[in-house]
């Protein structure tokens, strides 16, 4: 992956509360981002265009585009669209596909960008990073950390469940990525950068350990902010590398050859645990397989439709979706067989979890 844009290290303006989006109008009209509200508003077919709704009175001179599919050629539309006037900032209000779409659109027109997000399914919502499907095949692309990120609790709570919960995934995979850096570091002199690790662990960590659950406001907080946490633990660094190891790399493979299968953060949940089976660190392992359980998230393949060969041959795929990166994937060079047999083992240790 190319290095990642670190011009803007750290957000303007963070809000993550019930009623946020009641104060967007303002925010971006107060002249901290915009001068006299011209922004241009992206919305997805979910509850973008709704809240676009809200904000529009103190916005008028706003233009809304409603966007689909999360793909680069709507990417590169929708950045021709922009160029039809001035606009002092882009905003991107809906899930992962439309947020990551206005990311890459704003950062090609040179434009600063504001995510309002209105569900929880990845780290996208403040990443240098945007997921953009293209002939089929999602590639990831680098682009300018939001200089806002807004998160509405009423509205992430009114939307789909398993998509929220996806971001779970997301954030406690970042525990095997971290292992998978050190590792390279010890095995190829790779640096790691301590202050995007800690950002990237502290979120993880407070994930794993708090009690709650999606009904529980103060567990949906930190999880938003522990996705904030994550992309700028990614701006920090220049690359995804706090944040995606092997677990990545098994779900790009399964995006590439089984796509539709299940949500980034569903498989980078499944992919983390597998390689920390794989690493032998069962404390890691037990507290992260117990976390997943906690929240109905899957912890096998065959809980995202996979069979045991199609895991398999994702597992075999994997180190080809990052070839510039080393993990225990990459450090082991399981066979096919050798893989079957530490997947049968890794499926018995998470039956004696269940008995």
């Amino acid at each position: 992956m190319p290095l990642l844009a670190r011009s803007v290290l750290t957000p303007l303006h963070i809000d993550v509360r019930r009623g946020a989006v009641a104060d967007l109008g303002a925010i971006l009209a107060d002249g901290r981002i915009s001068s006299g509200g011209d922004v241009a508003v992206v919305v997805g077919p979910g509850q973008g265009a709704q809240i676009a709704e809200l904000i529009r009175p103190s916005l008028r001179s706003a233009d809304v585009f409603t966007v689909s599919g999360g793909t680069l050629d709507a990417a590169d539309d929708l950045g021709g669209k922009l160029r039809a006037r001035s606009y002092d900032a882009v905003v991107g209000i809906g899930g992962g596909k439309t947020i990551d779409v206005a990311k890459y659109a704003a950062t090609r027109r040179g434009l600063p960008m504001v995510s309002v997000a209105t569900s929880l399914a990845n780290d996208g919502i403040a990443s240098p990073v945007a997921s953009l499907i293209t002939d089929g095949i999602k590639g990831s692309y680098g682009v300018h950390i939001p200089i806002g990120v807004i998160v509405d609790l009423d509205f992430v709570e009114s939307g789909p469940d398993r998509h929220n919960r996806a971001g779970i995934g997301d954030v406690i995979s970042n525990i095997s990525a971290l292992a998978d850096w050190e590792l390279s570091r010890q095995v190829r002199g790779e640096p790691v950068d301590g202050l995007a690790a800690s950002l990237s662990r502290a979120g993880a960590e407070a994930v794993l350990n708090h009690p709650g659950d999606m009904s529980d406001d103060a567990f949906v907080t930190v999880l938003a902010e522990a996705l904030i946490s994550s992309g700028l633990a990614m701006a920090v660094d220049g690359t995804s590398r706090p944040c995606s190891g092997g677990c990545h790399e098994i779900m790009h493979a399964v995006d590439s050859l089984f796509p539709g299968t299940a949500s980034h953060g569903e498989l980078a949940g499944l992919g983390a645990l597998f390689c920390t089976w794989l690493r032998g660190d069962l404390r890691r392992f037990g507290e992260m397989s117990a976390c997943l359980a906690r929240h109905n998230l899957p912890r096998l393949p065959a809980e995202v439709a996979l069979t045991d060969d199609q895991f398999i041959e994702a597992v075999q795929f994997a180190p080809r979706t990052r070839p510039d990166r080393y993990t225990i994937l990459e450090h082991l060079a399981l066979s096919p067989t050798e893989t079957r047999d530490r997947l049968a083992d890794y499926a018995g240790a998470i039956r004696d979890q269940l008995g």
